[in-house]
């Protein structure tokens, strides 16, 4: 009983924790610097309410629940808003006034799919001083509410790029559809987002987590669940040895070449002295003759024709298109991190690197094949 009294979370790393409470500051900071009138110090208290710290918090912290989502934040406020100044003229018991905004708050953002627990901070604020609110009026919910809502939107939009996160992070169409030809999180289960959606109902967590991360959650599960299933193997024991790789000035044309006569999908690119510089996925070629083609006015042909040196123009180079070394992998990385890799995104093939060489790839095909092997060894 002892041990549910203790923290509920997952513990966060300090670098995560920085970066949230830097977010809140820069906010907040900012909507105090450019939205309050400096001349209204008597009101300060009213033009930057409390309720904007909690919904920092939301933002900056966590940022993929759907209580923190644009929808949440500005339709919760805003009715938050709304519905204490209306009862100020309304209902004349402080008691009962407090009491009735913060209920009539919870169930308007309920019904309308919009829970953001600091509007009803809002709506209990704009109750508990009306002698505050007639002379702003229903402005009030217009400035400092909604005005300071979007204002914290946007800046947690721009800063979640930043910092190389993602936000808004709800939705479910735009951010786990089809993109390259890269089957959805959904789509692997072969669950639909109405299916993933009723499990959450049936669970009470659908004000906790979207469709789309149940299906994420779900699908990282199957990849620890597979394995275990393969058992403590590593890259080293699975890879392709002694890879077909290209030198960064080799011609796109010959790398498509490559890609074409070996069905790669992933070509190592290696220095002279043979020390690893980057990888080319087939994707990236596909990628590059598209992003050129929309400056020929779509004609995908011509772009590629280009691109490889079939036209006048001259061909592009492996290091052109080619990613990092960011991409590579130690020989000693646990399969558990590979199936992960592998499953999500357009990388089918990852080179291993030992002392700054490739030494191997590792590729969906010799993923499938330990599996299989150890069905096979279980079933017999």
């Amino acid at each position: 009983m002892w041990r549910s009294l203790g923290p509920a979370m997952a513990r966060a790393t300090t670098t995560e924790a920085l970066r949230a409470s830097l977010g809140a500051l820069l906010a907040i900071g900012l909507i105090a610097l450019f939205l309050l009138s400096p001349e209204i110090d008597t009101e300060f208290g009213l033009y930057l309410v409390a309720p904007f710290g909690a919904s920092a918090v939301m933002l900056f912290a966590i940022p993929n629940s759907p209580l923190a989502q644009p929808w949440s934040v500005i339709m919760g406020n805003t009715l938050g808003a709304l519905i204490g100044v209306a009862l100020c003229y309304i209902v004349t018991d402080a008691t009962l006034r407090v009491a009735l905004a913060v209920a009539a708050t919870v169930f308007a953002m309920a019904l309308v799919r919009a829970l953001h627990p600091p509007a009803g901070g809002v709506a209990m604020a704009a109750a508990l001083h009306p002698e505050e609110i007639f002379p702003l009026g229903f402005w009030f919910v217009l400035t400092p509410i909604g005005l300071g809502a979007v204002s914290l939107v946007v800046m947690a939009m721009i800063y979640a790029r930043l910092t190389g996160r993602i936000y808004p992070f709800r939705q479910y169409d735009a951010s786990d559809r089809q993109r390259g030809g890269v089957r959805s999180a959904s789509a692997r289960l072969g669950l639909t987002e109405e299916q993933l959606t009723a499990l959450l109902e049936r669970y009470r967590q659908s004000s906790n987590l979207g469709a789309a991360d149940l299906a994420r959650l779900i699908g990282a599960a199957q990849m620890q669940a597979a394995a275990q299933f393969a058992g403590p193997l590593t890259a080293r024991d699975i890879m392709s040895p002694d890879p077909v790789t290209v030198a960064p000035d080799t011609p796109l044309g010959k790398v498509a070449d490559l890609f074409q006569r070996h069905r790669f999908t992933t070509l190592p690119v290696v220095e002279d002295g043979g020390s690893y510089a980057g990888v080319i996925h087939q994707i990236d070629l596909i990628a590059r003759a598209a992003r050129d083609a929309r400056v020929l006015k779509g004609r995908f042909g011509a772009a590629m024709s280009r691109l490889l040196g079939q036209g006048l123009a001259p061909s592009e180079t492996a290091r052109d298109i080619m990613r990092g070394g960011a991409d590579g992998l130690a020989p000693d990385t646990p399969l558990a991190a590979l199936l992960p890799m592998m499953a999500d995104g357009e990388v089918h093939a990852v080179p291993v690197i030992e002392a700054g060489r490739v030494v191997g790839v590792v590729s969906r095909t010799d993923l499938v094949a330990v599996l299989a092997r150890r069905a096979a060894v279980d079933a017999g």
